[in-house]
């Protein structure tokens, strides 16, 4: 009886103001979005902890709602992609206490639109998958998508839907964390492009070798990229930038043609729409 009342006033206060929540689980970060009629309306970031109970979870995603007046109730869906497999027990369990949904986990068996030509798709992370789906859905057209994240990834994706593979690398924090933690007598420095190449004293030598040497790596990777995709497609690929450190970098090369902040959530939500019952 108490259960026959609740659940049709529950569907009712859903329907209202209907909202739904996207979250990207990262090696560093989880970030989360929520969407109101296909529009981004807050974005927040919380550390990746696979120590961190549901419960734990639930009380800081719930305080983020209530700091942007927003009702927990009035989410009707949620998706989450990760490349953290440990912590989807607790995100999960979170999801289904805390907002009384089972949530959509990107992975085999979800609707995409696009067609996976990895030797084998289940290797493909979750968030590649999302990005790809989210810049073909958006610039439908020939792409090389580059993720700026703990690890940078390279992604070529046809204008038909196909994607090809591509390319992963450590991230430019790892590789100025690696400087700092294996040569004694390096500091560890900020993540800023100094004024010059040849620079004259120790932090701003190390900036520029990681930031200058970071592009570098960028364009080559991206060239030889566009050579092979020219092969296949008669357009020269649009090349789209995102993750954290995306305006760094392509504000120094000559080869990102658009920086998309949100193309990850952007992805999410297209994926949901594409899946929801």
């Amino acid at each position: 009886m108490k259960g026959g009342f609740f659940k049709p006033l529950l569907k009712f206060f859903k329907g209202c103001n209907a909202m739904i929540l996207v979250l990207d689980v990262g090696n560093t970060n989880i970030v989360l979005g929520v969407y109101k009629e296909n529009t981004l309306i807050v974005e927040w970031r919380l550390s990746t902890d696979v120590l961190r109970s549901a419960d734990e979870y639930g009380i800081q995603v719930s305080n983020l709602f209530s700091q942007a007046n927003l009702e927990v109730i009035s989410v009707e869906g949620v998706i989450i992609s990760s490349v953290v497999p440990n912590i989807m027990y607790s995100l999960e369990h979170m999801i289904r206490k805390y907002f009384k949904l089972d949530p959509i986990v990107v992975g085999p068996g979800v609707k995409t639109g696009i067609n996976v030509k990895y030797d084998n798709p289940k290797e493909v992370g979750a968030d590649r998958i999302v990005n790809a789906v989210a810049a073909h859905e958006i610039y439908k057209r020939s792409l090389i998508i580059i993720d700026f994240g703990t690890a940078t990834t390279f992604c070529a994706v046809r204008k038909n839907g196909d994607y090809l593979g591509g390319a992963i690398c450590p991230g430019i924090k790892i590789s100025s964390d690696a400087l700092f933690q294996r040569a004694a007598k390096l500091p560890r420095v900020e993540l800023v492009k100094p004024e010059t190449i040849i620079a004259r004293n120790t932090i701003n030598s190390m900036q520029a070798g990681i930031v200058f040497g970071y592009i570098g790596q960028v364009e080559y990777i991206v060239e030889k990229m566009k050579a092979e995709m020219l092969e296949l497609e008669e357009e020269k690929p649009l090349v789209v930038a995102t993750g954290g450190l995306a305006k760094l970098i392509s504000a120094e090369s000559s080869n990102v043609d658009i920086v998309n902040p949100f193309l990850t959530l952007e992805g999410l939500r297209i994926i949901y729409e594409k899946n929801k019952k």
